[in-house]
């Protein structure tokens, strides 16, 4: 049975005598297929399955889009059961942010382009969060979405970076039938915007065949991406990026390990991909 925590204390106390090693899976909630699937690869891996269960504020510069974020505690937590996780920390934030909490957690360069320059103070406020999660409870593994590879760049670095001894595990984007990464913020899309959100998929697997088939300028990648985005009337494009897989500078020519990656918009509901370019070291 499902565990479910609200206090530092309670997590503090229930993780005293648990099997080990533990593994997390940090969550906003909305929970859907992807998030089950980090579950079920904690289960495989870890004796202790923690899934944490809160909406960041600090990572929203926008009131509004936290306002908001879609929520259903009851629904997130039927699914945690079915999915035999062991602990769920659903935390008010007084009790992730103490009165007069005044840290911020900021990671360097890594943090600074693509959802870094579009959403400014969104990295810090996920770093210094996940930096508070990792040091409460301990895991020695953490599992995120391929889908948000920044993020797990940056939480990379910062745990790194900071010596925090838990593992950062990054686990396959989980998509719909038409391509779709699944998102807790698809819930917004009208049926027209969920009919042409398929596009970035489109757009990304444009940019991967042109790859493939030997193209390595990602001026010209970017542009087959761009003209397959141009082609949907609904998707209004924030970025398009060809950067390097290591440290996210964009590229004028794709020599080693590369990120394709976009931002578009469908009305007020932001989607982002990604596609991860790995060369043949036989090629390199």
């Amino acid at each position: 049975m499902t565990r479910v925590l609200r206090t530092r204390a309670e997590l503090r106390a229930a993780l005293a005598d648990t099997p080990r090693p533990i593994g997390l899976v940090p969550t906003m909630g909305w929970l859907h297929e992807g998030h089950r699937s980090l579950m079920r690869r904690a289960r495989e891996a870890d004796a202790t399955t923690v899934v944490t269960i809160f909406v960041n504020p600090r990572q929203f510069g926008d009131p509004a889009d936290l306002a908001k974020y879609p929520r259903s505690e009851a629904r997130d937590l039927a699914i945690c059961e079915e999915e035999r996780v062991d602990l769920v920390w659903a935390p008010p934030v007084e009790e992730v942010y103490p009165p007069g909490f005044d840290t911020t957690v900021s990671v360097g360069q890594v943090a600074s382009p693509l959802e870094g320059s579009a959403r400014p103070g969104h990295f810090d406020g996920v770093a210094t969060v996940v930096a508070i999660l990792f040091a409460l409870v301990g895991a020695e593994h953490a599992y995120f979405g391929q889908k948000d590879a920044q993020q797990v760049m940056v939480i990379r670095q910062m745990a790194r970076d900071l010596a925090l001894p838990t593992a950062v595990i990054a686990c396959p984007t989980v998509r719909e039938p038409d391509g779709l990464a699944l998102s807790s913020r698809n819930v917004h899309l009208t049926a027209e915007q969920r009919a042409a959100a398929p596009v970035l998929h489109r757009a990304l697997a444009a940019g991967r065949e042109a790859w493939e088939h030997g193209e390595r300028s990602a001026a010209t990648i970017r542009e087959r991406m761009r003209a397959v985005l141009a082609g949907e009337p609904l998707a209004d494009v924030d970025y398009v990026s060809v950067a390097d897989g290591r440290t996210l500078r964009e590229l004028d020519t794709i020599d080693g390990p590369a990120l394709l990656s976009l931002a578009v918009r469908f009305g007020p509901t932001r989607l982002i991909d990604n596609e991860v370019l790995e060369v043949d070291p036989t090629e390199a």
